[in-house]
């Protein structure tokens, strides 16, 4: 089936949400009392590995994009938890185009571009999957769209 990419991302996004939803505690139990084993649970955009699926996922856009400017987080909208034989995560990610080519290695520090012709704001939704005690960590789905 062909779509646009925006079709998709709805269409993921609503899937999130819908099991979101579905695991979801009743109103006025805590989050981490009852949980569906197996199903999505909302992440601190804090945590450990959520900020390492994070850098991942940024560098594989990088690599991946044609654009001879690299891109950084500039949020990160909500992030979302699975274990599996392993932890998938689901990040949907604002992105922007940094005055950094991709011949510079560090991006953690460049300031974005904001000059009309080069800025860029994109939103990414990332599926990553790690298995840390493997040492695996595998970027399973991406797609963007620009805002």
């Amino acid at each position: 089936m062909a779509g646009s990419p925006r079709t998709a991302l709805l269409l993921l996004t609503v899937l999130a949400l819908a099991l979101a939803l579905a695991v979801s505690p009743p109103a006025g139990q805590s989050p981490r009392k009852k949980s569906l084993v197996g199903g999505l649970t909302e992440a601190d955009v804090n945590e450990k590995g959520v900020q390492e699926a994070l850098s991942f996922a940024i560098r594989e856009y990088n690599k991946l994009s044609n654009d001879a400017y690299q891109s950084r987080a500039v949020r990160v909208v909500r992030a979302f938890k699975q274990v599996v034989s392993g932890m998938n995560y689901f990040l949907d990610v604002e992105i922007g185009r940094t005055t950094c080519t991709k011949s510079q290695a560090n991006v953690d520090n460049c300031p974005f571009n904001d000059q009309p012709n080069l800025k860029m704001q994109k939103l990414c939704s990332f599926q990553v999957y790690v298995v840390p005690w493997r040492n695996i960590m595998t970027l399973v789905n991406m797609s963007c769209q620009n805002e």
